[in-house]
């Protein structure tokens, strides 16, 4: 039995000017919602607002966009290529992330954030991680997740650290957000540590969020669609 897994990439007026976008976005999600058991919604007006703002690209290519989706993608697919000390593959994220079978769009988001070509020259700390990881800026779709709440949250680590650290972490952020964070399905929030780090970086995570605050990117299509 397989696991289909997708990384949708969701137009934006602000970086490419194809009329048709929104149809063809429209057009598949009927296809997502039945058909797919996970959706990475990657939202390239959020990998634009990323590159411009925080890594200071000033005209961000598509080559730019791309490094983001890539190191998303990487962060997601670690446990399936890497051995770690806590392991997570496509089907326990999909069982452990998808309280209803529809619901399976998720908010990816990665920290370190590093432009093409720059490497990170200052070691991070897993509290840093945890910090950037949940932060909106972070977030490879544009929606803002303080406007819903988290049903299920992964966070995938990667390089050497403490697990007593990452587990103290993801405690305090959890107590410190509870708000945010549905209070109907216990221990929605799921950690998973891979020994190996990406290329050039020294430690980095992934964070996977099932927000309900995804319908402002399906509210932006569907406005673009009908316009």
């Amino acid at each position: 039995d397989r696991i289909m897994n997708t990384y949708s990439v969701v137009p934006s007026p602000k970086v490419s000017d194809t009329v048709v976008e929104p149809y063809n976005a429209v057009l598949s999600i009927h296809q997502l919602v039945e058909n797919t058991d996970e959706t990475y919604c990657i939202d390239n007006e959020a990998l634009y607002d990323i590159c411009y703002r925080t890594l200071k690209v000033p005209n961000p290519t598509y080559g730019d966009l791309n490094h983001l989706v890539s190191l998303t993608m990487s962060g997601v697919t670690t446990c399936l290529r890497f051995p770690g000390q806590l392991n997570a593959d496509l089907r326990k994220l999909a069982v452990n992330m998808v309280p209803f079978p529809r619901l399976h769009f998720f908010m990816p988001g990665f920290a370190p954030l590093t432009s093409r070509g720059s490497q990170q020259y200052r070691a991070l700390t897993v509290p840093e991680l945890t910090q950037q990881m949940f932060d909106a800026k972070n977030m490879m779709a544009a929606c803002d997740p303080r406007h819903g709440r988290y049903l299920t949250v992964a966070a995938i680590f990667r390089g050497r650290m403490s697990m007593k650290e990452v587990d103290e972490q993801m405690l305090s952020i959890q107590n410190k957000n509870s708000s945010f964070i549905v209070e109907w399905i216990p221990n929605n929030v799921k950690t998973a540590v891979c020994d190996i780090p990406p290329k050039g970086l020294k430690m980095s995570s992934t964070f996977i969020g099932n927000t309900t605050a995804i319908q402002e990117l399906f509210k932006r299509i569907s406005e673009q669609f009908t316009a």
